[in-house]
């Protein structure tokens, strides 16, 4: 009898250390079941879940939760006139697209995204001020500050978010894009006309030997090069940023590591300017025109050097901060 009794109690004590499950256990599970079977069901009709507050709290802010949340915060209500938004949301649907319809799909990471006017109660309790802004809603803890996307330096390109996603999720996803033939089609267009241009002037090719043609050909590759528009075509950077709380749109970006899009065409006007004062200077002392003439072309290549180049100096310095070196205007 003594011996059956210490059988009952070790078999007790085994069922207790290997676990029984609890009534709030089960509860825990059942509910944590049903909240991936509800993602599930939202991510196989939309690839970005649309969120409101009661969504995000439920889903995302309360336990249990075993899966990563990717949201973009964002203001795509026409009269927010965010025009970055709409860009980062093309991008941000691409991402989604990719991941939704690969064959590593899981229920690992969501993709979700809440709107001002949809949630502005969530902006508050995230104390939020800007958009469009991604944020990695990790499966345990709370986000940290690498898992907010730093926007203003890489970019809202798919493919950079990708690798983001990656580092925070161990989630690869290959970005794939619909095909766009627009490239391919103005490139055959071109060589068309360069090619039809060719036959018409068969007989006499002469301007092929222009020195000027290549000249500017050369200069004008040389100006889009160096203006950063290789940077833009890989990081896919914002046009401009618009400040929610004052509205201010600022077309230069406030640091070194990354530019704006509007930026890139200032440059690449300043240093245009610079390089017709230079090619105003070089025609004033070389060619055979009257003196008054080239008194006026020697007179208008200083000022557009001294000014435009006054420019870019002021727009290095507001990059560079500490640069101590300014021209006519700081």
């Amino acid at each position: 009898m003594e011996m059956f009794i210490k059988l009952l109690y070790s078999l007790f004590l085994v069922l207790i250390c290997n676990g029984v499950p609890s009534v709030g256990q089960k509860k825990r599970e059942t509910l944590l079941s049903e909240k991936v079977s509800q993602m599930m069901d939202w991510a196989s009709k939309r690839s970005v879940i649309r969120m409101n507050g009661d969504k995000f709290r439920r889903f995302v802010k309360a336990p249990p939760r075993n899966y990563s949340v990717i949201i973009m915060f964002t203001a795509l209500q026409p009269q927010r006139q965010c025009g970055v938004c709409k860009q980062a949301d093309e991008e941000y649907q691409v991402l989604a697209n990719s991941w939704r319809y690969s064959n590593a799909f899981t229920n690992k990471v969501f993709f979700a995204t809440v709107d001002f006017d949809e949630g502005s109660d969530v902006f508050q309790m995230l104390n939020m001020n800007s958009a469009p802004t991604f944020i990695n809603f990790p499966a345990k803890g709370k986000p940290k500050r690498s898992d907010t996307y730093e926007l203003q330096v890489r970019g809202f390109a798919a493919e950079q978010l990708a690798r983001w996603v990656a580092d925070r999720t161990d989630v690869h996803v290959r970005v794939i894009r619909p095909p766009n033939y627009a490239g391919p089609l103005m490139l055959g267009f071109l060589l068309a006309v360069i090619g039809g241009l060719a036959y018409l002037r068969r007989n006499n090719l002469e301007f092929l030997f222009n020195k000027n043609v290549w000249a500017f050909s050369a200069l004008c590759f040389v100006l889009i090069m160096t203006s950063g528009q290789m940077w833009n075509h890989i990081r896919g950077p914002p046009y401009a940023h618009k400040n929610p709380n004052t509205g201010q749109v600022s077309y230069i970006h406030g640091s070194s590591q990354a530019q704006f899009v509007a930026e890139t065409h200032i440059v690449l006007l300043f240093n245009s300017a610079v390089t017709m004062g230079m090619v105003l200077l070089h025609e004033a002392a070389t060619s055979d025109l009257d003196i008054g003439k080239r008194k006026i072309m020697c007179v208008a290549g200083i000022g557009l050097v001294m000014l435009f180049f006054s420019w870019l100096l002021s727009i290095f310095r507001a990059k560079y901060h500490g640069y101590p070196y300014s021209f006519l205007m700081s």
